[in-house]
């Protein structure tokens, strides 16, 4: 039987608990997997240790039924440790992942949602993102909520398994709100 077809009216939104925490790194992981052609390297640990992104920023549940579908960690301020930018006036969205089994059912849209609505109730005036040039499906989602790319944000990795000879480039987006 295919998997239900969830969407914005069928996703429970809430904040992780310690209990979604191991599923919701699992699931990262095997999301993030899934995308690159190379092994995730230290940053696999980053994707697993949810209890850490959590005691910074709020990290996100999708959930239906009992089930996490996916994540997301908000970022609320550019002074938490999560934060990739150094503007005070934007929050930022990091580590959106989907259950591949669930991907394309609008759950990332539901997620990142969430995301808007609480960076505008907190007076932001912009949401910033990185995303790789594997994330394909990513980047349609984030430019059909209305992300721009912002080439002049991009941040080059170099950490193992990359270098300075063949970087990582995080390409940047901005939601002005």
């Amino acid at each position: 039987m295919p998997a239900a077809p969830w969407n914005d009216w069928h996703v429970e939104i809430r904040p992780a608990v310690p209990g979604d925490f191991e599923a919701l790194g699992e699931l990262t992981v095997m999301a993030y997997e899934a995308l690159f052609d190379e092994p995730l390297g230290g940053y696999e640990h980053e994707l697993r240790d949810v209890a850490r992104r959590a005691a910074d920023s709020e990290v996100l549940v999708a959930v239906g039924g009992d089930e996490v579908l996916g994540g997301v960690t908000y970022v609320p301020s550019s002074g938490q440790a999560m934060s990739e930018f150094d503007d005070e006036h934007a929050a930022g969205i990091r580590m959106l992942a989907v259950d591949p089994r669930h991907q394309g059912e609008g759950v990332g849209r539901a997620l990142v949602k969430e995301c808007v609505s609480r960076a505008r109730a907190a007076g932001r005036d912009r949401i910033v993102l990185h995303s790789t040039t594997y994330m394909t499906a990513a980047q349609a989602l984030y430019r059909s909520v209305g992300f721009d790319r912002a080439a002049d944000l991009d941040v080059s990795v170099i950490d193992e398994p990359y270098s300075e000879e063949s970087p990582l480039i995080l390409m940047a987006f901005v939601l002005e709100l």
